[in-house]
């Protein structure tokens, strides 16, 4: 592995975007975390100064490794400003296929150093996006998880049309972060969403229809399967907005396994979304902590 200098822009700074910035800072990236205002890149940025300021906290880095991540870290919500100067540029906007295609068509007409164009989607199609830009053969999937800092996962996807040192350098920087990556083709859901959905929609149904509680229902797949977090109270983690969309997409790119429950389809009409707005399948304090099952 080469160790020569980075810069890299991501662009949107939710919960995916300022995770994903934060982990290419602590290791060496220059990073620019782009989002169409300032109040939501000074968002971004805060709560990426919290997670370290935990990390020094809990003993997990020190102060000057703190300063020093945010030091390599800068906000911006001009897009050329962002992407200008970067070598690598990551989407981490919305899963909206429409609004990922749109703005990494623009990003990759004024990124002219960027060896790598990236977008974070879950289950979009890789390919469609990067017909949408001028250079596809920059253009793969980068599929973190969250929360980015802890999880050692990331998803490497790879489009019809994608370069062979596109691919090398986005697994060389998976590896400069510290994560393992899977390399998979373009196919609705990847890998990871797909095994992980099927179950996630089958615990759901499981509580629809009585069989078990919501926590009884996790407590099998964490006690039985060693699962560090069960179904449902990963459906909070991620969204369960987040958890619908991939479901109805997947249930018309592959089939009827993947229909939504109702159960789902009530709590996201209800506004409860999970982790994110306080109750889901569970309920949650305002710092993120899980209070118990919410039924």
């Amino acid at each position: 592995m080469t160790t020569e200098p980075l810069t890299a822009a991501v662009l949107g700074a939710g919960t995916m975007g300022h995770g994903i910035a934060q982990v290419l800072a602590q290791a060496g990236v220059d990073v620019r975390l782009r989002d169409v205002d300032a109040g939501r890149v000074d968002k971004g940025l805060g709560e990426v100064r919290k997670n370290l300021e935990g990390g020094v906290a809990r003993g997990k880095l020190t102060a000057a490794q703190r300063d020093e991540a945010l030091g390599r870290l800068r906000g911006e919500t001009d897009l050329a400003a962002a992407v200008g100067a970067a070598d690598i540029v990551i989407e981490a906007i919305p899963e909206d296929l429409e609004l990922k295609k749109r703005v990494l068509a623009e990003a990759s007409r004024v990124a002219e150093r960027a060896r790598v164009v990236a977008t974070n989607t879950s289950s979009l199609p890789v390919t469609e996006i990067a017909q949408a830009t001028d250079r596809p053969a920059r253009v793969l999937g980068l599929h973190f998880f969250n929360p980015v800092h802890l999880q050692k996962l990331v998803e490497v996807v790879k489009a019809e049309r994608t370069a062979d040192d596109a691919l090398a350098l986005a697994l060389e920087l998976v590896g400069r972060i510290g994560k393992e990556a899977i390399v998979v083709r373009d196919a609705p859901g990847f890998a990871s969403s797909r095994l992980g959905l099927v179950i996630g929609l089958e615990a759901m149904r499981m509580v629809e229809q009585g069989v078990a509680s919501v926590g009884d229902v996790d407590r099998a797949m964490e006690l039985g399967y060693r699962h560090p977090m069960g179904p449902l109270k990963t459906g909070d983690y991620v969204g369960l907005d987040v958890r619908l969309a991939i479901a109805e997409h997947l249930a018309h790119e592959v089939g009827d396994q993947f229909r939504p429950p109702l159960v789902l389809r009530r709590l996201v009409r209800a506004g409860k979304l999970g982790r994110k707005t306080g109750e889901g399948f569970y309920r949650w304090d305002e710092k993120g902590e899980c209070l118990g099952p919410a039924f």
